[in-house]
């Protein structure tokens, strides 16, 4: 066995996104700053609030993710619980630069979507890849062993369209 291929097995039973300890706090922040008129046209760059409802519990959750801008949509990737209460053609609330508005839903979880979709944001926002714990080669292409191990960690992409305004 390689060198790369044990050092990859290594972070394959690692848990792959990262989470801050004070997480609640920080998202609690965001979600603020998101609302925030003037504010949130900054903010909102990257950012957008997720109005997400549990599935079994009806629980409402009030979720700031960063976005990549892509063909009219927003793509968003995730490994944790929360997306699980997203479907594909029920659509869901965002906070889009300080507006609120339903968006079409469609989430993939297809190994090749996945990876795809990660390999598109991991190598447009490098912070996304660094949260991912995808590497990135001096080109800035994500390692593709990486974006596989996301997969097999849970991750899924979600592409949002948002819906005209009325």
């Amino acid at each position: 066995m390689d060198e790369n291929h044990t050092a990859h097995d290594a972070r394959a039973a690692a848990v792959r996104a990262r989470t801050l300890p004070v997480q609640r706090l920080v998202n609690r922040l965001v979600r603020g700053l998101l609302a925030m008129p003037g504010v949130s046209r900054v903010v909102g760059r990257r950012l957008i609030t997720l109005y997400v409802v549990g599935r079994k519990t009806g629980r409402r959750y009030t979720v700031p993710v960063a976005y990549l801008a892509d063909e009219g949509s927003l793509l968003i990737g995730t490994p944790f619980a929360w997306a699980r209460n997203l479907r594909s053609g029920e659509p869901v609330e965002v906070r889009l630069l300080g507006r609120r508005r339903s968006a079409d839903v469609q989430v993939v979880t297809d190994e090749p979507g996945v990876v795809a979709a990660y390999a598109l944001m991991a190598s447009r926002n490098h912070q996304f890849a660094a949260f991912n714990r995808i590497g990135l080669d001096a080109a800035g292409n994500p390692d593709p062993v990486d974006l596989h191990l996301a997969w097999a960690a849970g991750a899924r992409a979600i592409r949002l369209t948002p819906r005209p305004q009325p």
